[in-house]
Order: structure tokens, then sequence, then C-alpha cells
């Protein structure tokens, strides 16, 4: 009875089920594997070009179109360096035509200027010759002084003229003196000065007249408040003329 009831367990209906499945080796289970992955990726990029046909996309247009582009640029970047070169070529053009501006305009003022100094000089000599007297004498005429453009830097202008019927050849030099204010301090400057060695722009030797011109330098932060001429005839310790003028 034991061993039927065993039976009855095992083969019975109250017995459990089993399922009977073929046996497949593992490399055939890894090949049907990788066929599988093949075929989905084989499908994902036929999918992925179609799409790409859809949108209109195709590598050759797109790197053909890039190629396109990139001439593009470089012909744009060629024509903008062009461009800048003219226009750095018109801007120095255009410097030198406002430098050469300006050194024209110099020249007509100082032309203009020299001009005008003339026509006076020529008006003054004919007002002399006109009252001339037979008594001769050395004057100093026209004596100005202003600044000039370098700050600390004047000008002076003046005209030394004999007159009389008989005139001898004057022979002297010239001594400056100038009164000058910086700050609360004033001061007295003598041109020539003790050191300088172009005093034979301060010799004189004329008949009838010399026109004397000449610059100085002094501090920028000085005033000139003065300037004193003196006419010495030769081997003479004292003036024989002297004439003073305010600079403003």
């Amino acid at each position: 009875m034991s061993r039927l009831g065993t039976l009855r367990r095992k083969f019975g209906i109250t017995a459990r089920r089993v399922a009977v499945r073929a046996h497949m080796p593992w490399y055939w289970r890894a090949l049907t594997f990788t066929g599988f992955c093949v075929v989905m990726v084989g499908a994902g990029w036929v999918t992925y070009q179609y799409g790409m046909e859809l949108a209109g996309f195709r590598q050759s247009e797109a790197a053909r179109d890039l190629a396109q582009l990139r001439e593009e640029i470089r012909q744009r970047d060629a024509t903008l360096a062009e461009m800048s070169s003219k226009v750095a070529t018109s801007r120095r053009e255009l410097q030198i035509e406002r430098a050469t501006y300006s050194d024209l305009e110099r020249q007509v003022k100082t032309l203009s200027a020299e001009n005008a100094a003339l026509r006076e000089d020529l008006a003054f000599f004919q007002s002399l010759m006109a009252a001339e007297s037979k008594a001769a004498a050395l004057t100093v005429n026209r004596f100005r002084v202003r600044r000039d453009a370098v700050p600390g830097e004047y000008r002076y202008r003046l005209l030394l003229v004999q007159t009389g019927q008989r005139v001898r050849e004057f022979k002297g030099k010239l001594q400056f003196v100038l009164k000058l204010e910086q700050g609360d301090r004033k001061y007295v400057l003598m041109l020539p000065a003790e050191n300088e060695k172009k005093v034979t722009d301060y010799e004189l030797r004329f008949k009838f007249f010399q026109r004397v011109e000449g610059t100085f330098r002094i501090s920028p932060e000085a005033v000139v408040k003065s300037m004193q001429v003196r006419v010495f005839e030769k081997g003479a310790t004292q003036p024989k003329l002297t004439e003073t003028v305010t600079v403003s």
C-alpha cells in the first residue's frame, strides 16, 4: 500500500506538473541575441537616414554648403581687410594734408605779418624823408615785444634810424633789460647774458637804418612786465639812447 501511495503521489492526479523543454546550447543563444541586435541597429540606421532624407538633409549637401559658407567668410574678410587698409591710407593722407595746410597757413600768416611790417617801414621812411632835418639824430622806432607760440618765449622787433644830411656810419651794440615777475618774486634779466656766445646778434653797424629782430626765452611761469633797449656807441660805457616798452 505504501508503494502504491507513493506511485499515486508521483504519477496521479495530485502529482506536480512537469514541463518538458528542448535543450539549446548557450552559443546558439548568444548568436541569436547578436543577430537580433544587428537587425535592430540596422533598422534604426535606415530609419535615421530616411528621416534625414525627409527633412531635406544630405551629408554631401551639408559639406558643400559649409564649404560655400567658409569661402564667403574668407571673401568678406579679404574685403574688410582691403577696406581697412584704404581707410588707414586715407586717414594718413588726410593727416598729411592737414599738416600741410597748417604749415601753409602758418607761412601765410608769417608772410602777411612780414608784408605788413614792410609796409609800415615804407610808410615810416616816406614820412621820415618828408620831414628830414639837417641835424643828425639816432632814434628807436616801432619797438615791440610780444609772446610767441612756445610757452616762455618772446619775440622783439625794433628799427634804428639815423637822420640828417651828413650821416656817418654808426657802430655799436644793443643791450636789453627785462623786468620780470614770477609769483611774488620780481627780478631783472639782462640780454645778452654774460655767458652768452652769440653776442654778434646784438652788434650794430649801419648808416641810415637797421632792423633788429630776435627772440628770448624765460621760465614759462615768469611774466615780462617791461623791456628796455639800450643803444651803445662803440667804446662807450653809457648808452647813447634808451627806449622802454610795457609788455601786456
